[in-house]
């Protein structure tokens, strides 16, 4: 097997495993709704801890991966994470799940930036497009995480034992994979934060990221609030797997999307389907049109984020690291905003009409991405 594919096959593992990891917190949120009984608003202000942590996590991320090869915060980050994912399992009081879920969003920081760090670097050794199925795959293994998560709930585990036994089984094979992950891939310019007048090619970029995460981390955060107490269904993770499972789908046919139609178009495509997605499952809260909904939600945003991730890569100011860190910093702010401000609206006037939000988004996508490719084409 050649060196590349063995690289590959690594770097998709980890892929893989940070998708199981992080849905299967994601689909327990439900579980810690209840346990600690929260409302939507104190539940909101919970997970506002995730985007702190991780904008606190920026400037250490970006000097990682200026200083060190990316395999190796790769690695520490990731057995980081993992024990924060078991403290979330064992928390008894909400001050010990804030500070769990603030250090599980910290190492998820910096385990993301290393993870697409090396998969621009692995795509430059290929012809055809791979980064979509890097990230095919992270929704994959979501989509593991959330089917288990389902049967987890039905057989009345605890998320004690749930999340542990996750964080286990991943501790193992990351160890195994990482002796095969890229080496020497540090890169020796375009390491520094240039600040002054934003670059708009980063800019624009950005904002499509910021605007991708409240829709994506929206329904990684309320899919299953919205199933249990909106569409009334005792196993509320079936909204989750839905989204996931198409999503996961998607990503695997996004390349070939690109290439056939060409990214202008398949940001076009990929906010459109997103804002149908939603509206069905407002306008029909009932089970069947709401797993549709949901299911069309995953096929819009399959391809954003990998998308502009690859675009990120091709910056002529920064290095590929650095400036997936600072694209990577608005889809924190996406993060920062988007759940917390569902969990305040959704206090207000109900969690159906909160989800309007995610309709608005999606359609801003449209302007601001034909925005990026004007100005592209003016530096040509």
């Amino acid at each position: 097997m050649e060196l590349k594919v063995k690289q590959r096959f690594a770097l998709s593992t980890y892929f893989f495993l940070s998708g199981l990891c992080f849905a299967t917190w994601a689909s327990r949120i439900p579980t810690i709704k209840t346990f600690f009984n929260l409302n939507d608003a104190q539940l909101g202000t919970i997970l506002l801890a995730m985007p702190i942590s991780s904008l606190i996590g920026l400037p250490i991320s970006g000097w990682l991966v200026s200083k060190f090869d990316s395999r190796q915060p790769l690695l520490v980050a990731f057995i980081l994470f993992l024990f924060s994912l078991i403290w979330i399992g064992s928390a008894q009081s909400t001050l010990t799940i804030i500070i769990a879920i603030s250090f599980f969003s910290f190492f998820m920081r910096i385990l993301n930036i290393a993870m697409n760090t090396q998969s621009i670097i692995i795509q430059r050794k290929f012809e055809k497009r791979i980064v979509g199925s890097f990230h095919g795959l992270w929704s994959t293994g979501g989509l593991f995480g959330v089917a288990f998560s389902t049967l987890m709930v039905k057989l009345n585990i605890g998320i004690a034992n749930h999340l542990l036994g996750v964080s286990v089984f991943s501790m193992g094979i990351i160890f195994l994979a990482y002796q095969f992950t890229i080496r020497n891939d540090k890169s020796p310019t375009g390491n520094t934060i240039i600040f002054g007048k934003p670059d708009p090619f980063i800019l624009y970029l950005g904002i499509l990221i910021f605007l991708a995460a409240i829709s994506e981390g929206g329904m990684f955060d309320w899919s299953g609030v919205y199933f249990k107490e909106v569409i009334k269904e005792r196993i509320f993770t079936y909204g989750y797997l839905s989204f996931m499972t198409c999503m996961a789908l998607s990503r695997f046919y996004s390349d070939r999307l690109i290439h056939k139609i060409g990214t202008k178009k398949t940001y076009i495509l990929s906010s459109t389907v997103i804002s149908t997605g939603i509206l069905v499952a407002i306008i029909f809260p009932y089970f069947w049109t709401a797993l549709l909904g949901f299911c069309l939600v995953g096929f819009g945003t399959a391809a954003i984020f990998p998308m502009t991730f690859a675009l990120a890569g091709t910056s002529k100011k920064y290095s590929p690291g650095m400036a997936i860190s600072i694209i990577s910093t608005y889809g924190i702010l996406g993060m920062f905003i988007g759940p917390p401000l569902i969990g305040y609206l959704s206090h207000a006037f109900g969690l159906k009409n909160a989800f309007f939000v995610f309709v608005m988004v999606a359609l801003l996508m449209i302007p601001i991405s034909q925005m990026f490719f004007k100005y592209q084409e003016k530096q040509k």
